[in-house]
């Protein structure tokens, strides 16, 4: 008889198991419809707990996963959005559900202003489902958006060497004035500092200048001595009787 109780035991508790599983996953599931509920209603912080709390007794419910990304998503919490959504992806074996994560991805990278990674995402989901047309409308618009930007910072980049060069300029300009000016100023105290030197002429020009006076000199005696001689003889010519 005790080998019967042993299999009673047994037999018990793998039903108590069963029972337990049975009513963690309606749990899990009322908690889901209830965050669903809230969603619905626009309580999306709400929702968003009500789908952790399915989560925290089984954190492999890949739905409930999927749902905080949406509900984060509705809260402006793209990045933290985007993440559920790649967690989502590598739970799901389903090729739908993995395209769509995908594609919910991309849509909360998109707006977190992560182009290059949102377009990936894009990609991914239409490799997965070639069909999904916003998945293609919304790939082509992230990709003019990268383009814009990208034309936009070699604009800003261009800009910014330019203001760079004449910067440059400019400082050397004024580097190349103050230089001048410096030169300048040092040659006129040079020029203060050296004494006043009279001009020195050479010993041919000087006996040639005393040459010149010497003649100068006889010149003026000899016309002085021609006026006294012509005095001299009208005086004494006398007088006339």
């Amino acid at each position: 008889m005790p080998g019967r109780n042993l299999k009673y035991k047994l037999l018990f508790s793998a039903l108590l198991m069963m029972l337990s599983a049975t009513l963690s996953a309606q749990s899990e599931k009322r908690m889901v419809r209830q965050g669903n509920r809230e969603f619905g209603d626009a309580n999306y912080s709400d929702a968003e707990l009500s789908y952790r709390r399915a989560l925290s007794s089984d954190n492999g419910y890949a739905d409930a996963v999927f749902n905080v990304g949406d509900a984060l998503y509705k809260q402006g919490k793209y990045e933290d959005a985007a993440k559920q959504f790649q967690q989502n992806y590598e739970m799901n074996d389903d090729k739908a559900k993995k395209a769509t994560a995908m594609y919910n991805r991309g849509n909360a990278l998109l707006k977190a202003n992560k182009l290059e990674e949102s377009i990936e995402s894009y990609k991914s989901s239409l490799r997965l489902d070639p069909n999904n047309m916003e998945a293609k409308y919304n790939l082509a618009y992230a990709q003019d958006l990268l383009e814009e930007r990208e034309q936009q910072q070699q604009q800003q980049q261009d800009q910014q060497d330019q203001q760079d060069q004449q910067d440059q300029q400019d400082q050397q300009d004024q580097q190349d004035q103050q230089d001048q000016q410096d030169q300048q100023d040092q040659q006129d105290q040079q020029d203060q500092q050296q004494p006043q030197q009279e001009p020195q002429i050479s010993r041919e020009d000087a006996e040639r200048i005393l040459n010149a006076l010497a003649n100068e000199e006889k010149e003026v005696q000899e016309r002085v001595n021609e006026e006294k001689a012509k005095n001299a003889a009208v005086v004494g010519s006398g007088k006339n009787w």
